[in-house]
């Protein structure tokens, strides 16, 4: 098998995996929630208490630059599911019905070659979801993995697209055991607003306007074989298929390597040198693969100090300059430039208003607790 080093990595072990989320707690653009709720708005039905039980700010979804904690996503993603019996969120024409992902794992899991399982897979979208149709087509050095709508998609079309190939991307890098480098998408619509999160999610490749999304990625992959049995899907379903939409792309591990020693050496700011010779590489090859993965260093040591800056905006009442420290940050003041750079909001505004909506939804719920005595002692009477 020629050249699998250029077309995939190694999954992190569960424990890698485990060490990530703790240590770089990663957050995720609020158009993707906006595009998981548009069905719900669509069929007039209240998002405020599924957020709430997220413990998202529903004001945040007036916020064009807000981010949330991805495993508040991952809930999210499985209350909607749960509340519409529709793993595809109301957004089409028929409801794919709750336990759809995990049959779709299961007729993958005895698939001999990743060729198969593709197939099986398309195959069995055809029967849930019809509005959109999958296909694989193949030359000698590429593969590619094709979506098109089959009629046209009304509500939440970019979220739908995003969702499916994160989707089948996930599913099929754990089938193999590999994590599959997409190595360009082309998306059937024009570029959205957090497309910069897209090289964290597809590929730093992403080009939009395309008449159909086409996933391209080495046709060697295609004759791998699927690595996966009964008692590892069991423990992959636990907390899917919200858990699996999320995930950083595995591919990119020295950004994962260098987001976490950044986080271990604070509230120091290492420079790029430093973490080069800490992780046993020059500083040149370590630019260079930070930029084979569509990053940067500094972009991976913004990425992190927003992510923790959020994070504990959240869960915390720590003055604004004590967090400023703890992240590295000259002063109050150079906290306050970035964080309204990354988000476009002062972070005590930002504060303020996520707290609020949080006290309002706690107030509801426990309004709705005292409330519920009385209901069932009428009930008995």
């Amino acid at each position: 098998m020629r050249h699998a080093e250029k077309t995939a990595r190694h999954l992190p072990t569960s424990a890698a995996t485990t060490r990530v989320s703790a240590a770089g707690r990663a957050t995720v653009a609020i158009a993707f929630v906006r595009g998981m709720l548009a069905g719900l708005r669509h069929a007039g039905c209240p998002t405020a208490p599924l957020l709430e039980r997220a413990h998202i700010a529903p004001v945040l979804l007036d916020e064009p630059s807000a981010r949330i904690p991805v495993d508040r996503y991952a809930a999210l993603y499985n209350l909607i599911n749960e509340q519409l019996d529709d793993e595809g969120f109301g957004l089409f024409s028929q409801p794919m019905r709750c336990g759809a992902f995990e049959f779709l794992c299961r007729s993958t899991i005895t698939a001999p070659t990743l060729s198969e399982a593709i197939e099986r897979s398309v195959r069995f979208l055809r029967l849930v979801l019809p509005d959109l149709g999958v296909r694989l087509e193949r030359t000698d050095e590429r593969a590619r993995l094709c979506i098109a709508e089959t009629r046209p998609l009304l509500i939440g079309r970019v979220f739908a697209f995003e969702w499916l190939l994160r989707l089948l991307h996930g599913l099929l890098s754990w089938l193999i055991g590999r994590g599959i480098v997409l190595d360009s998408v082309a998306f059937p619509y024009p570029r959205p607003q957090h497309a910069d999160d897209y090289a964290l999610i597809f590929t730093a490749d992403s080009t939009f306007d395309a008449a159909t999304l086409t996933a391209s990625f080495a046709a060697n992959l295609l004759d791998w074989p699927i690595r996966r049995d009964e008692a590892t899907l069991q423990t992959f379903l636990e907390g899917a298929p919200g858990k699996l939409t999320t995930l950083y792309r595995r591919d990119r591990e020295m950004a994962l390597r260098v987001r976490n020693a950044l986080r271990d050496a604070l509230p120091a700011s290492p420079s790029l040198a430093a973490i080069a010779h800490q992780l046993h590489l020059s500083p040149r090859t370590l630019h260079r693969r930070l930029e084979d993965e569509g990053s940067s260093f500094q972009a991976t040591k913004d990425a992190l100090r927003r992510d923790l800056a959020i994070d504990r905006l959240a869960k915390s009442k720590q003055a604004l300059a004590q967090i400023a420290a703890e992240l590295g940050f000259a002063d109050a003041a150079a906290f306050y430039r970035a964080f309204v750079r990354w988000t476009g909001m002062a972070p005590a505004y930002y504060r303020r208003r996520l707290h609020a909506a949080t006290g309002n939804g706690a107030r509801k719920r426990r309004q709705g607790s005292a409330a519920s005595p009385v209901a069932s002692d009428g009930a008995a009477e």
